[in-house]
């Protein structure tokens, strides 16, 4: 396995599990909704932290996704390749 299947494995990783924090804090406003609903409370700054940082992990992912994209290139790859055989090299 290269150097790029690694980094691409993790960031499907990281993808798929900023997605299901994602999907883990809608749920829980919606749950929340519903409760405040019942108990008469109606706070709209509820849970917005909660999304904020699924968003931010939604948008990391995304670069990371990104980044293997270019990373893929031939000449990029050719080039990241040489860089770190040279670093292997070097005592």
């Amino acid at each position: 396995m290269t150097i790029i299947d690694r980094i691409n494995r993790a960031a499907l990783g990281a993808q798929l599990a900023a997605r299901g924090r994602f999907v883990a804090a809608v749920r829980r406003l919606g749950d929340a909704d519903t409760d405040e609903a019942r108990s008469g409370r109606n706070d709209p700054e509820e849970g917005a932290t909660t999304v904020e940082y699924a968003i931010g992990t939604i948008a990391a992912a995304g670069f990371a996704g990104l980044l293997i994209v270019i990373l893929k290139s031939d000449a990029v790859r050719s080039a990241l390749e040489s860089v770190i055989q040279e670093a292997l090299r070097t005592r």
